[in-house]
C-alpha cells in the first residue's frame, strides 16, 4: 500500500513545520508481477526497463508485514541486472529525514542499496550500505567508510537511518540500537536505489539474495535561529602517518540571517591555528568550505581534529553554539616498511567512462605519492603497449577498472580499501631503483635492486615499466570519448565541464605506460634458486627513449613480482632521482626496443647486424624522408634524404665496416624524428 500524508507538528517556538511521510509495505501489488508499471513511485535505473530485467517482481515468498515483499538476487560479480529506484518526492537538504525498510539476507549472501543526492540517478552519490554474507554491514561514501556494524543473517530486521541534514548528523539504527553517527560530504537526498550486489571488492562473495518490505521516509522543517553558524563537515585526512595533509572543513548558515565574516579554528596533535573569513556574504542554509592556509603533518596514533566557527558576523557567540564544532577521529595507517603499492588502470581514449579512471588516478598520486605507483594501461589507441594491454585484459571484467598490486578487479573509484591493505603488507623485498642516463644518445640503462627481508626464490620475478606524463598527441586517436560531457552523469573531476569526445587538443594523459620490460610476467630467472634474507639482487635495463619523450616526465617503477602473480613490492623514481640513488650493476635483461611496442613505421633487421641491415619502412602517405646513423657518442656516422617517399620501401645499411657497438638509427619523416637502436656484432 502506498501512502503520502502531510502533518502539522506544533513545535516549541510555536512554529510550524511539516512532515511529508512516505510508506510502501507492497500489500497493493500483484505477486508475480512487476513493480514499476503497477507504481506511481517505483522505477527502474533505466526508466525504459519498467517491467523488465532492471525491474523487480513481487514475492509472497517471504515478508515482514502482510505477505507480500521484493525478493532480490544476483549471482553476477558485479550484481544486476534488477536496479530498482525510489525517487523521493523532492530533494532535501535540510531539516530531519528519516529512511527505514526492513530487511531479510539470505544465508551466505548479501545485500546492498544507496542512497543518492538528487533525483536523477547517479549524479551526486550521498550513501552505499553493503550487508555482506558474514553478517558485517558496510556503510560508505564513494569509498569512505563510515560504520562497521553487524546485522542478524537469515532473518527480518529494520534498517533506519536519522539524518538531520541541517547540521550534517546521520546515525544508523538496526532493530531501533543506535550503530553509530558520522557526518557526511553529501548533505542532500533525492533517491533510494536497491541493487543485488555483494562485491568482492567490499568482501563479499559476490552472490546476492535478499527481501525488503515496509520502506519509508518521512521528512520534518527546520527550525532555524537568528543568528548562526555551524560546522557541518570535515573533511577526513589522508589516513597516512606521515604525509602532510591539508584540514578542509565545511561552514553552514543555520540560521535565518546573513553571515558576513566568521573566525575558523583547528585543534590537532596540539596545534592550534585560526584564520578569519570575511567579508562574504552566506545566505540562510548556504555553506562555505574552507581549506586552511596551514597543512598539517598527519601523526601516528588516534587523535581529534576539532574544527570550530566563532564571532560569526564580529558578533562574538551566536544563538546556537551547540553545533559550532565538529570533531572527528584521525587514526592513520602506519605503512609497511619500504613498502609501495601500484595501481594498473585499464583504460582507452574510446572508453566513454574512462575519465573516472584519470581522475581517481590523479587524485591517489596526490594524496599518497611517496606510496603509490600508478600505471594507466591503455587500450586501442595511440599510447597502447600491446605486451602490457594483453596482460591486463586477462585479469579485468571490462573498461574502466583497475587492479592494485594485481588483486581483484575494481572500478577506479573502488581501490582505496584494497591499497590499505596492501600498503600495510609487509614485502618480501624492498625496492631501489638506480639508472644512468645519457641526454645526447637518449640511452637509459637502469638498475632495479631488491633488499630481501624474508628467504625466497626464483620464482619471484622483477619488471621494469617505464610510465610518462604530460603525454599529447594529435588526431582522432588522441580525443578522450567522455560521458560526463554536460554534467548529466555527475562531477568527475572537470569533464563534466569538457565536450564528448574531448578533442586531442584539450587533453594532457598522465601515468601512461609506455613500456614494460621484458614483459608482463616479469623476468624469468630474476634471482638465484635460493635467496636468504639480508642479501640484495639487481637486474638492469637499457632503454632507449625516442625523441617525443620528455624524460622529465618519466617514472620508473620497478616491481617485485611474487610466485602467485601478485606485485609484492614496487620502487618509484623519476629519472633524475634514480640516477641520483645510483646505477648497479647486476643480471642483465637485455635492451629493450621500445619503438617496436609503439609504432610499426620502422623496423630494423637483423638486429644485432654485422654486414648489413635492412630499415623497412610502411608509409600511408607521401612523406619526406631522412636518415642518420649515430654512434653512442652522439657523432653522425651517416647521413642521406632520400626525399618524398610512400607504401613499403627498404633502406639496406653496410654495417660490415663499423665497428661493434650499439649505434642509434633516427629517421626524420616530415620532420618529426623517430629512432631505433642498432647493435652492430
Amino acid at each position: 500500500m502506498n501512502k503520502k500524508l502531510l502533518s502539522i507538528l506544533s513545535l516549541a517556538f510555536s512554529m510550524s513545520v511539516f512532515a511529508q511521510t512516505f510508506s510502501d509495505d507492497f500489500e497493493s501489488y500483484t505477486v508475480g508481477s512487476y513493480l514499476g508499471p503497477q507504481s506511481p513511485n517505483w522505477t527502474t535505473w533505466t526508466a525504459s526497463q519498467e517491467g523488465g530485467s532492471e525491474d523487480v517482481l513481487v514475492s509472497s515468498a517471504n515478508a515482514s508485514s502482510g505477505t507480500k515483499a521484493l525478493y532480490f538476487s544476483s549471482t553476477a560479480a558485479n550484481g544486476g541486472p534488477q536496479d530498482v529506484v525510489l525517487p523521493f518526492d523532492q530533494i532535501y537538504n535540510s531539516g530531519n529525514f528519516t529512511f527505514e525498510a526492513n530487511f531479510f539476507v539470505e544465508s551466505n549472501k548479501g545485500a546492498y542499496f544507496n542512497l543518492q543526492g538528487t533525483n536523477i540517478v547517479a549524479q551526486v552519490w550521498a550513501l552505499d550500505c553493503y550487508m555482506l554474507q558474514d553478517g558485517t554491514m558496510k556503510l560508505s561514501n564513494s569509498g569512505t567508510p563510515y560504520i562497521n556494524a553487524n546485522y542478524p543473517v537469515a532473518q527480518w530486521f529494520n534498517l533506519r537511518i536519522e539524518m538531520d541534514l541541517t547540521s550534517n548528523v546521520w546515525e544508523l539504527f538496526i532493530d531501533n540500537v543506535s550503530m553509530g553517527s558520522f557526518s557526511n560530504p553529501t548533505g542532500s537526498i533525492g533517491i533510494l536505489d536497491l541493487y543485488p550486489v555483494n562485491p568482492a571488492g567490499e568482501g563479499g562473495n559476490g552472490q546476492s539474495g535478499f527481501y525488503v518490505d515496509d520502506v519509508s521516509y518521512n521528512h520534518i522543517s527546520a527550525s532555524l535561529p537568528a543568528l548562526n553558524g555551524g560546522v557541518t563537515f570535515v573533511d577526513q585526512l589522508s589516513g597516512i602517518a606521515g604525509l602532510t595533509s591539508n584540514v578542509s572543513a565545511t561552514v553552514r548558515n543555520l540560521g535565518m540571517n546573513n553571515i558576513t565574516s566568521f573566525d575558523i579554528t583547528y585543534d590537532y596533535a596540539g596545534n592550534q591555528v585560526t584564520e578569519s573569513v570575511g567579508p562574504i556574504s552566506l545566505a540562510s542554509l548556504a555553506t562555505y568550505n574552507h581549506t586552511f592556509a596551514a597543512p598539517v603533518s598527519v601523526a601516528a596514533g588516534s587523535n581529534t581534529l576539532t574544527v570550530t566557527v566563532s564571532n560569526v558576523n564580529g558578533l562574538g557567540a551566536d544563538n546556537d553554539p551547540s553545533d559550532d564544532s565538529k570533531v572527528i577521529t584521525v587514526n592513520p595507517i602506519v605503512p609497511a616498511a619500504g613498502k609501495v603499492v601500484v595501481g594498473e588502470e585499464a583504460t582507452g581514449t574510446w572508453c566513454q567512462w574512462c575519465p573516472r579512471g584519470a581522475v581517481y588516478m590523479d587524485l591517489y598520486e596526490q594524496e599518497f605519492g611517496p606510496y603509490w605507483a600508478g600505471i594507466a594501461v591503455h587500450n586501442g589507441d595511440p599510447m597502447t603497449v600491446t605486451d602490457y594491454d594483453t596482460g591486463i585484459g586477462a585479469l579485468i571484467g571490462g573498461y574502466p577498472s583497475a587492479l592494485v598490486d594485481r588483486g581483484v578487479d575494481v572500478d577506479p573509484s573502488g581501490m582505496y580499501s584494497d591499497f590499505l591493505t596492501r600498503l600495510q603488507t609487509p614485502p618480501a623485498a624492498f625496492i631501489v631503483n638506480g639508472a644512468n642516463w645519457n641526454a645526447t644518445t637518449r640511452v637509459l640503462d637502469v638498475s632495479i635492486s631488491a633488499d630481501f627481508q624474508i628467504a625466497a626464490n626464483s620464482n619471484y620475478k622483477i619488471a621494469c615499466v617505464l610510465t610518462e606524463d604530460g603525454v599529447t598527441g594529435s588526431g582522432a586517436g588522441w580525443s578522450q570519448s567522455n560521458a560526463y560531457a554536460g554534467g548529466g552523469n555527475g562531477v568527475m573531476g572537470g569533464y563534466e565541464t569538457l565536450p564528448n569526445p574531448v578533442p586531442a587538443a584539450q587533453m594532457v594523459y598522465d601515468h601512461v605506460a609506455r613500456v614494460i620490460a621484458p614483459g608482463f610476467g616479469g623476468l624469468t630467472n630474476s634471482f638465484p634458486a635460493t635467496v636468504n634474507s639480508g642479501e640484495t639482487h639487481t637486474v638492469n635495463f637499457t632503454f632507449n627513449l625516442p625523441a617525443g619523450w620528455d624524460e622529465n616526465n618519466i617514472h620508473i617503477v620497478g616491481m617485485l613480482i611474487a610466485p602467485n602473480g601478485r606485485i609484492d613490492n614496487a620502487g618509484k623514481a623519476t629519472i633524475a632521482e634514480a640516477v641520483a640513488n645510483g646505477y648497479v650493476d647486476g643480471t642483465s635483461a637485455g635492451i629493450t626496443e621500445l619503438d617496436e611496442q609503439i609504432d610499426d613505421l620502422f623496423k630494423v633487421y637483423p638486429n644485432p647486424a654485422s654486414d648489413f641491415t635492412v630499415v623497412g619502412l610502411n608509409l600511408k602517405k607521401d612523406a619526406e624522408v631522412s636518415l642518420q646513423l649515430i654512434d653512442v657518442t652522439g657523432k653522425v656516422i651517416a647521413s642521406k634524404n632520400y626525399g618524398s617517399l610512400n607504401g613499403a620501401s627498404e633502406i639496406v645499411l653496410g654495417t660490415s665496416e663499423l665497428t661493434s657497438g650499439v649505434y642509434i638509427i633516427e629517421l626524420t619523416v616530415n620532420n618529426e624524428k623517430h629512432t631505433k637502436k642498432l647493435i652492430v656484432e
